[in-house]
């Protein structure tokens, strides 16, 4: 079983896939890298990368001071022990916000930067409603609840639902609570303006409370492109995976060719 054994003792489980330009993949909260498991295809001409962060699925840790600066210190960790120098960030949902810290704080590690239904702070009442509902749940001993909601969201066929949710509840309850709540009180919209690199930012066309924060990322770095999949709600990576992987495959191209993919409204 690969894993990275981070310098606080804790061990970090990933798997690698592909060879080719490196994208790495950030899942949210509780789900791991099971998330990410349709976007495999991708390998065949890229290398993806995928991990559990700290606490959740397979990666075991006794720290449980978790911040969104550490669990992107984890990636700058995992990057080095696999003598990775420069990578496409790819995060989903909360996981967004930590593939963000960690291209404000590592820029000239990330090429590009891809958000799935990601946003730079919580400030509207559904979505913050939304964390404070996975706080309490979790707080409350409810894992084997949230796991349920998660699969039967995510997975779209009944072994990828027990899947995601065998995973979620290997999860640590208290890592999970801090990070709902770390994630609740992020906020790095102010910092946004200084990065540089390619940005695409994918969302549902039908994920309507997280339309505001597309345009307020759209807003606040320059070289970003936005794009909707149409008839989609938040869940990309699992429910919408050929259309997503579409995405990702033109974005990577456009990379390689500097020509812009086409603007979306």
């Amino acid at each position: 079983m690969p894993l990275v054994h981070l310098s606080d003792q804790t061990k970090l489980y990933y798997e690698v896939h592909g060879k080719g330009q490196p994208i790495l993949f950030v899942h949210p909260p509780g789900m791991g890298l099971v998330t990410f498991k349709q976007q495999l295809p991708l390998a065949k001409n890229y290398q993806v990368i995928t991990f559990d962060m700290r606490g959740n699925g397979k990666s075991k840790t006794i720290n449980e001071d978790i911040s969104i600066k550490l669990l992107a210190q984890d990636i700058t960790e995992l990057l080095n022990h696999l003598h990775l120098n420069e990578i496409v960030i790819c995060g989903y949902s909360n996981g967004g916000s930590i593939a963000l810290e960690f291209a404000l704080s590592n820029p000239d590690r990330v090429s590009a930067i891809i958000l799935l239904g990601g946003f730079p702070e919580v400030n509207t009442f559904l979505l913050h409603s939304e964390f404070l509902l996975g706080i309490y749940t979790v707080k409350m001993g409810g894992l084997p609840l949230l796991a349920k909601v998660l699969a039967k969201s995510h997975g779209k066929s009944k072994e990828y639902k027990k899947e995601i949710e065998n995973y979620v509840l290997q999860s640590n309850p208290k890592i999970l609570y801090k990070m709902y709540i770390e994630g609740l009180n992020y906020n790095c919209t102010k910092r946004l303006s200084s990065i540089s690199s390619p940005v695409l930012l994918v969302d549902g066309s039908r994920d309507f409370y997280l339309h505001k924060y597309q345009k307020q990322l759209k807003n606040h770095i320059k070289n970003s492109s936005k794009v909707y999949i149409s008839k989609a709600r938040h869940q990309l990576p699992t429910q919408h995976a050929d259309e997503l992987n579409q995405i990702i495959e033109g974005f990577m191209k456009s990379l390689l060719t500097k020509k812009p993919i086409p603007y979306s409204e």
